[in-house]
């Protein structure tokens, strides 16, 4: 059933406020991929208490793929080789009972066993272990990764692109996609609002040479059909975490 949901929040291209911090992922070189869903597809995928967060009726779910660079977890200094690793996502677009928009995230693969386990037990995350590289070669970037653990073992994604010039001023729908300050995720007593703070991401968009994922499909998510509407990159910036807030509008059994 559709939850009551304040006025959304706009969309802005710089945080709205500064945050303190319990850990201090920074991120490296990224790739944004979009396709545009209808929100009752996605509806009943989202944390309770949230629904879709639309553009002109529709919705998107994204396929992300970066590197994150000496991550600090629960206040520590950021690790050269444990906070150091490939992930991808599988995010969609949330909105919640406050107006406040954010992501989902229906899987994140990531190469390093303890951030996997800490992810999974500290802050619920669907995180899963896999085995993933990046590589850089002749102007393109390649991002992969096959799961290991917990499953479905073997769900894979290869995306490889050739990041174009800097994008002077973003779309509305690129600003849609990639100015988002927060997560719904389920946490103890509810679902509840985490959110972050970054520089402005440098925006580049980009040219999908190949992309070969089942992913999405393993979240639970419609194959997407075609091309991504979206191709971005971005070198990356660093981004800090802030504590969960209130719950986001109801509780989960």
């Amino acid at each position: 059933m559709p939850y009551p949901v304040a006025t959304p929040e706009p969309v802005t291209p710089d945080a709205p406020a500064g945050i303190r911090k319990p850990c201090s992922p920074r991120g490296g070189s990224i790739a944004f991929l979009h396709w545009a869903m209808d929100p009752s597809e996605v509806a009943g995928l989202l944390p309770a208490g949230t629904m879709p967060d639309t553009l002109d009726g529709v919705t998107y779910v994204g396929l992300v793929a970066f590197r994150m660079h000496r991550v600090g977890w629960l206040r520590l200094p950021g690790v050269p080789y444990l906070g150091t690793f490939p992930e991808t996502n599988v995010r969609l677009y949330t909105v919640d009972a406050h107006g406040r928009r954010g992501v989902a995230f229906r899987s994140l693969d990531a190469s390093g066993l303890v951030p996997v386990v800490m992810g999974r037990a500290a802050f619920r995350l669907p995180y899963v272990w896999s085995k993933m590289a990046v590589r850089a070669e002749g102007g393109t970037l390649t991002y992969t990764s096959s799961r290991r653990w917990p499953g479905p073992r073997g769900a894979r994604c290869r995306i490889t692109l050739r990041p174009g010039e800097r994008v002077g001023e973003p779309t509305g729908l690129e600003h849609f996609l990639t100015a988002r300050w927060g997560m719904h995720n389920a946490f103890s007593g509810g679902v509840a609002y985490l959110p972050n703070h970054h520089p402005r991401r440098p925006l580049h968009r980009a040219r999908l040479v190949s992309c070969e994922e089942d992913l999405i499909a393993a979240a639970g998510l419609p194959a997407p059909a075609g091309d991504p509407v979206s191709v971005l990159y971005s070198p990356g910036v660093p981004v800090r975490l802030g504590r969960p807030a209130r719950p986001a509008g109801i509780s989960t059994p």
